[in-house]
């Protein structure tokens, strides 16, 4: 289950336009403010540039972090002499590695919205796909002799089948070392990343981190807009360096910004204060 999707809902607001009479017999489309960002994750050709473009740049970034002893992307949770360690790097899993849009595309055209029981569903199902570029480059990374670890909020009870699929999919999964790390699986796993990664600091120099979410890379991702904005201008340098994200529009932190996280505001007065952070052009 992803933190990320808690007290997230379908907004949707009256029918469809009114159909012809001869068409009258078909259901109409409802209305999901989701269309397009899936539409775009799942169609797109842009999206696929997107996500080769970086793991491309990571390809450049993880020859420098490996010539470079003092280099970590973790300098929160990288502490003491970590100059010797092995390396190692950090990907989540949902729409970073693996593409998950089917189930936001079944959302949509379902009318039905995240639950943890259908996201299960789906994930048992193994019908993810691999984001253009991740495969090539975690499996360069591991010739390298780089741990790959996957910091994931999927659950335990999802491990199995995730596992499964990755594997499929020739993604390395650290032989005799556990390198999927749920939610949960340990006491004080969860859903921020922060204790994890701390976890592989333990022992590994962690010289790179990959991420859809601003979560994924830093525990102080919530917060209103404003907020937000703070602490990523305190961190941009991070950013195309040693920190790697994968453009995905379909869910995420920024969708609670505007709302501050108040999952019990009715939909519709989330979906006004979401527009009320957009910022328009007035049409002068």
């Amino acid at each position: 289950m992803r933190n990320r999707y808690f007290g997230r809902l379908a907004f949707v607001f009256g029918l469809a336009a009114a159909v012809p009479a001869f068409a009258a017999d078909v259901p109409a489309a409802m209305p999901d403010d989701n269309l397009n960002a899936v539409l775009w994750d799942q169609t797109s050709v842009e999206a696929q540039a997107n996500a080769l473009g970086a793991y491309a740049l990571a390809r450049l970034r993880l020859d420098e972090a490996l010539a470079d002893k003092n280099w970590t992307a973790a300098p929160v949770e990288q502490t003491g002499n970590f100059q010797d360690f092995p390396p190692a790097i950090i990907l989540d899993v949902d729409d970073t590695v693996l593409n998950t849009s089917p189930y936001q595309a079944h959302n949509i055209t379902a009318g039905t919205s995240f639950t943890p029981d259908s996201w299960t569903k789906y994930v048992n199902a193994q019908q993810d796909k691999p984001i253009p570029g991740a495969v090539d480059f975690t499996q360069y990374a591991a010739s390298k002799g780089v741990k790959v670890f996957y910091v994931t909020n999927r659950t335990s009870d999802e491990e199995k089948p995730t596992v499964e699929e990755m594997k499929r999919f020739g993604f390395p999964m650290g032989d005799n070392v556990d390198t999927f790390l749920s939610a949960k699986e340990q006491p004080d796993w969860g859903s921020a990343k922060g204790t994890r990664r701390a976890f592989i600091a333990k022992n590994y120099r962690i010289l790179l981190m990959f991420g859809d979410n601003f979560g994924d890379f830093t525990d102080d991702y919530k917060g209103t807009v404003e907020e937000r904005q703070k602490v990523f201008e305190a961190n941009s340098a991070h950013f195309g360096h040693d920190w790697i994200a994968i453009a995905n529009p379909t869910y995420g932190s920024f969708e609670s910004a505007p709302y501050k996280g108040d999952y019990k505001l009715p939909p519709e007065k989330q979906r006004q204060m979401k527009q009320d952070a957009l910022k328009p052009w007035d049409g002068k």
